[in-house]
Formats: C-alpha cells, sequence, structure tokens
C-alpha cells in the first residue's frame, strides 16, 4: 500500500506543478487509468487530494483545457465515486464541478460522467442530504432531463440520479420546485423508450410522495397519465405499471382528501384500479392498487354521508299533514 500512496502523491504533485496544458492532460489522463483499473489506489488519491484539483480543472471549462482533458478529468472523478464517496463529496468544489458538466455547453462524454458520478455518491446514504440541497445541481440534472437535445444514456443516468435524490424524502419538495415532475412527465410519455419510461416512473412515484405534488401534477395533467401507463392495454411493461400504481398511491397519502377526491374523479379510475389489482402485475402492484382501492371507497362514503346529512338538512323532521278539509265538498 505504501507503493500505491507513494504513486498517488507523485501524479497529484504532477497535476499541480504541470506548468502547461500538456502537461496537465498527460497527469489527468494517467490518473483517469489508474483509478479505473486500480480500486485500491482510489482511496490515496483522494487523500492526497486529487479531488479538488480534477474539480477545479472542470470548473476552469474549455477556456484553460482541451475536451479530451475535460472528459478524463470527469471520468476520472467518476473511478473515485465508485468506492470513496465520501472524501469526494466533502469536496466544496466537486458539487458546482459536476453541475457545471451538465450544463448544455459540456459535452456529452462528459454530461454522462457527471451524471453517472451523481447516480454513483448517492448510493451512500448520507450524500442524499448533501446533493438534494444543492440547487444548482438538482437543476443541472432536471435540465438534462428536459432537453430534448440530451443524449439517452444521459438522461437515463440523470433520472437515476433523480431517484437517488427522491429516496430521501426532505428532498422532495425542492425537486418539484425545480421543475422535476414535468420534466418527468416529459419521459414518461415517449411510447418508443420503454427503458426510460420505467425510470422515470419510478421518480414520479417517488416524488408523488410529498405534500407539494399534487399543483404540479395537476398542470401536467398527471393523474390522467399515470392512469393510461396503469393499462395493461396501451403497451406498459410491468414496472411501469407498477409504477404508476405506487405513483397514485403515495399521492392520495400524501395530498390528503384532495387528492383521492381527483384520483376517484378521473374517468373510469376504480375500474382501472381494480383491473391493476386483479392483474397479477406483481405481488407490490396487488398490494398498492388495493390500498389505492380502499382509500378511493373511504372517500366515496365520506361524501355518501355528507349527501345523506345534507338531504337531512333540507327535509323537515316532521313534515304536516295534509289539511283534510281543503278537499271536502260542501
Amino acid at each position: 500500500m505504501e507503493v500505491k500512496n507513494r504513486t498517488a502523491g507523485t501524479l497529484v504533485k504532477r497535476l499541480s506543478h504541470a506548468g502547461d496544458e500538456a502537461a496537465i492532460s498527460d497527469a489527468i489522463a494517467e490518473i483517469r487509468l489508474l483509478s479505473k483499473h486500480d480500486a485500491e489506489i482510489r482511496f490515496p488519491l483522494a487523500e492526497s487530494g486529487v479531488v479538488a484539483l480534477l474539480s477545479g480543472h472542470l470548473l476552469a471549462g474549455a477556456t484553460i483545457s482541451s475536451p479530451s482533458s475535460q472528459e478524463n478529468a470527469s471520468a476520472a472523478l467518476l473511478n473515485l465515486s465508485i468506492t470513496v464517496r465520501q472524501p469526494l463529496v466533502s469536496s466544496p468544489e466537486l458539487l458546482d464541478s459536476l453541475a457545471r458538466c451538465l450544463r448544455p455547453a459540456a459535452s456529452a462524454a462528459v454530461s454522462q460522467n457527471a451524471a453517472a458520478t451523481v447516480f454513483s455518491l448517492l448510493a451512500d446514504e448520507s450524500c442524499r442530504p448533501i446533493i438534494g440541497s444543492n440547487k444548482p445541481l438538482l437543476s443541472a440534472l432536471i435540465s438534462v432531463v428536459r432537453s430534448p437535445a440530451s443524449a439517452v444514456r444521459t438522461v437515463k443516468d440523470a433520472i437515476k440520479a433523480l431517484f437517488g435524490v427522491a429516496l430521501y424524502p426532505p428532498n422532495r419538495p425542492a425537486m418539484v420546485q425545480l421543475g422535476a415532475v414535468p420534466a418527468l412527465f416529459s419521459i414518461a410519455m415517449r411510447r418508443g423508450q420503454p427503458g426510460l419510461v420505467e425510470d422515470a416512473t419510478a421518480v414520479i412515484a417517488r416524488v408523488a410522495g410529498c405534500c407539494d405534488s399534487l399543483d404540479a401534477f395537476r398542470r401536467v395533467a398527471g393523474i390522467r397519465v399515470l392512469m393510461d401507463l396503469m393499462n395493461g392495454g396501451t403497451g406498459s411493461s410491468g414496472r411501469t405499471r407498477e409504477n404508476a400504481v405506487a405513483a397514485l398511491l403515495n399521492l392520495a397519502n400524501a395530498g390528503g382528501e384532495e387528492a383521492a377526491a381527483e384520483v376517484r374523479e378521473t374517468e373510469e379510475a376504480e375500474a382501472a384500479v381494480s383491473e391493476a389489482a386483479r392483474a397479477g402485475i406483481s405481488v407490490k402492484a396487488t398490494r398498492n392498487a388495493e390500498a389505492l382501492l380502499k382509500i378511493l371507497a373511504s372517500r366515496r362514503r365520506h361524501l355518501e354521508s355528507y349527501w345523506i346529512r345534507d338531504f337531512e338538512l333540507l327535509s323537515p323532521a316532521n313534515p304536516p299533514l295534509p289539511d283534510s278539509s281543503a278537499d271536502s265538498t260542501s
């Protein structure tokens, strides 16, 4: 291990003291290669301060570095994130550099590496509140999902990163505020990309469990879209249908009576949920559909009790008997 420590120290020293772009590029390329093939050197590299140097290189942008150097730096950070997550997320420059790499001006390879790095970091639960509190980074991830120009693989990694963010419930209101709901639904309605639809609906199901989500769902007709996705006749995969049921259940639970009423009032809602409960999509989907049916039935009984009470209030308790003398003939 002592050899690896010395190697890491030498590489970091070369990177920090390099006097020209060619020397910097060579050092970064070597760091990328070693961090890819030698898992044991990742900790020594991180401990030697390479994260701050690579992040600073990415923040400097193309003004002082070549595209290949930017790609190598972002790939090196991705390699490091596989095993040394805490040292990375503790570096103040790292999240800012990842957000910069997700901007449209960055190359597809750099953006993809950045999105994959965020997703990798989120495997550590302690990183989720840190990343979720960085609004520029969340905005950048959402922008990747929203942009038609984003590469499919980058979109997939960005969606997976958003799923990791949404696993920490306090992050969900910020996701809604920053526009995650319309971005995700734009993917959910892509019929020709089932893998992306499955991933997007998985995030939608998580975000639906936020009390701020109902208005955002209304603006994109989200309940109607989820009903369509839940229907096996639309060609949705089993995983997509399972996610759609979970999203509706979470929305009804988080939004209370108001959300449950909107789900129930959607055309043929109870019939669609009943079908999902019987369809055998998965054990989880059946359980969630049955739970949603109970909520909708409870809401219906609640409304019926109001109708009965209102009718009783409008009806006199003891209506007067007809006056028989009024119909008598003289």
